[in-house]
């Protein structure tokens, strides 16, 4: 850990897609440091035990406007929010279906968060996280709903930055590459097409969730403080190459 323990002590803080991967690693993170976390996400029957006391589990499905609503009143006080979310189709993502279902749980998901949370937040004068991508820099050829979703996480997060300044809440974003989660497990597993990757990468490994974490958690914090609508980039190098 790079922070003094107590950092985010007294801070209540909400990550969706807390569950799992990236956004675990987030809840995990956050809840070290002294912070009392809300973790949400969809029913699960592969969920380890969390290894802090002070996170709570919340199913929550953020395509259901009402449900974040209900959510948002039984907690009272936010001070930050990660929008971690978010679902990848490879190959599927061509069917129209499909292509709408990506971008409304990715993009429109995290739009309804911030715009539930945003009353609480003012009191608090917090912040929010998005998640972004490498895929909001360039595209991907299997993936073309969720390059758009993460292409509108940026756009979106520079747009509320500027619209929620007012209420002195901060939005910025972070932007994985290659990390090291169950969803990249095949890849990895894959020596033909992981051999490019990792070539490509200038820190010749992958990344890890806490990682992302840490990032997340400068965004966070004090030493951010002067900084808003900021993509922040998480991915070894792979994109300057």
């Amino acid at each position: 850990m790079s922070f003094k323990p107590d950092l985010l002590a007294g801070k209540t803080a909400i990550v969706t897609g807390g569950t799992q991967g990236i956004g675990r690693g987030i809840a995990e993170a956050l809840a070290g440091l002294g912070a009392k976390v809300y973790a949400t996400g969809l029913p699960s029957n592969d969920a380890s035990p969390y290894r802090s006391n002070s996170i709570t589990e919340v199913i929550l499905d953020v395509t259901q406007e009402d449900d974040i609503s209900a959510f948002a009143q039984t907690i009272g006080s936010a001070d930050i929010l990660i929008n971690c979310a978010g679902i990848i189709c490879r190959g599927e993502e061509f069917k129209l279906s499909v292509f709408e279902r990506v971008l409304n749980i990715n993009l429109t998901g995290t739009m309804r968060l911030c715009e539930e949370f945003r009353p609480l937040l003012a009191k608090s004068a917090g912040c929010i996280v998005n998640t972004a991508s490498m895929l909001s820099f360039f595209g991907g050829g299997l993936v073309p709903a969720y390059s758009a979703s993460k292409g509108g996480i940026a756009q979106l997060t520079k747009s509320l930055a500027i619209a929620y300044a007012v209420d002195g809440i901060r939005v910025n974003a972070i932007a994985p590459g290659w990390i090291a989660t169950p969803l990249t497990e095949a890849l990895q597993n894959d020596e033909l097409r992981a051999r490019p990757i990792l070539e490509r990468t200038p820190l010749k490994r992958w990344g890890t969730p806490d990682d992302v974490a840490q990032a997340a958690i400068f965004l966070c914090s004090s030493a951010s403080a002067f900084m808003t609508g900021v993509i922040m980039p998480v991915d070894g190098g792979y994109m300057v190459t």
